[in-house]
C-alpha cells in the first residue's frame, strides 16, 4: 500500500505522537489503523489511540524518545501488507422529526431542498468513523454528502439533548450524551451510543462504518423502551467495500 510522509513528535514524558498528511482521506485511515495493528505485536505495552491523521502512542511510564522513535520507524519502514478486512458497518436509526430536528426547517431554508431530501441524502451513506472523542462515544463521521456540508451555528447550545443527530461542517455524528454543542441538529437516535457499565462502553471502533435510517417518532419511543429494558438488538454487518 502506498506509504506517506510521519512526523514524530513527543507528547508529554510518557507519549510519541506520530502524523499523517493533514487530510480526511480513507487511505491515510486505513494506513493509521494497518500501523497500529503492527506496533501491537512489538510493542503490546503502549495503548494506542488512533484519529484523523495521527496516532498516539501512550506509555505508563516516561519514554525515550529517540529510542521508540527509532523502533516505530523502523516498523514502518520494513513495510507492510495486511490482508483487506471487511468493515463491521452498524445500523444505527434516526428519528428525523421536527421535534427532534430543531434545526431541519432552517437547514431545509438554507439548503433549498425538502427535508425528505434531505434525509434521503443524510441516510444513504455508509460513514467511516474517523475519531472518536470530545464526549466518550462520539463519533466524528467522514463521508456526508457534499450538499449536506453546513458550518456550525455561530452561536453554540448549552444543551444538546443525549441522542442528537448533527452536522457540523463536512462531518455528522450522534451527540452520545447530554451536551453543549454548536452543530446543526437534525435528527435524534434512541440507541444509546456509551455504556460505562459494559465492558467494552463503546462498541463501535475507529475504522468502522455507520448507516443512518429513518423512523418515525412510534419506533423511536419502542426502541426507547427496548434499550433501557436491555432488549434491543444492535444490528451490524460486514462489508468489503
Amino acid at each position: 500500500m502506498d506509504k506517506f510522509k510521519l512526523s514524530y513528535k513527543p507528547y508529554g514524558q510518557n507519549a510519541l505522537l506520530i502524523e499523517w498528511p493533514r487530510m480526511i482521506n480513507e487511505s491515510v485511515l486505513q494506513d493509521i489503523l494497518r500501523f497500529k495493528q503492527l506496533i501491537a505485536v512489538d510493542y503490546p505495552e503502549l495503548e494506542q489511540i488512533p484519529a484523523y491523521n495521527s496516532l498516539c502512542l501512550v506509555a505508563r511510564t516516561p519514554i525515550d524518545f529517540n529510542k521508540l522513535t527509532r523502533g516505530i520507524m523502523a516498523i514502518y519502514a520494513e513495510g507492510f501488507i495486511l490482508p483487506s478486512h471487511s468493515k463491521k458497518v452498524w445500523e444505527i436509526p434516526v428519528c428525523y422529526d421536527l421535534s427532534f430536528g430543531i434545526d431541519m426547517e432552517e437547514f431545509s431554508l438554507q439548503k433549498k431542498m425538502s427535508i425528505q431530501h434531505i434525509i434521503d441524502l443524510h441516510t444513504r451513506p455508509v460513514y467511516t468513523v474517523y475519531c472518536i472523542g470530545f464526549l466518550p462515544g462520539f463519533m466524528y463521521l467522514g463521508g456526508l454528502n457534499s450538499s449536506l456540508i453546513q458550518p456550525r451555528r455561530s452561536e453554540p447550545r448549552l444543551r444538546i439533548p443525549k441522542g442528537s443527530v448533527g452536522i457540523g461542517g463536512e462531518q455528522t455524528g450522534v451527540y452520545p450524551q447530554e451536551s453543549p454543542g454548536g452543530w446543526n441538529i437534525i435528527g435524534n437516535s434512541p440507541v444509546p451510543l456509551f455504556d460505562p457499565s459494559n465492558e467494552k462502553p463503546c462498541k463501535i471502533s475507529v475504522g468502522d462504518g455507520i448507516k443512518f435510517y429513518q423512523i418515525d417518532k412510534a419506533q423511536h419511543e419502542l426502541i426507547k423502551i427496548q434499550t433501557e429494558t436491555k432488549i434491543f438488538e444492535f444490528k451490524s454487518y460486514l462489508s468489503d467495500d
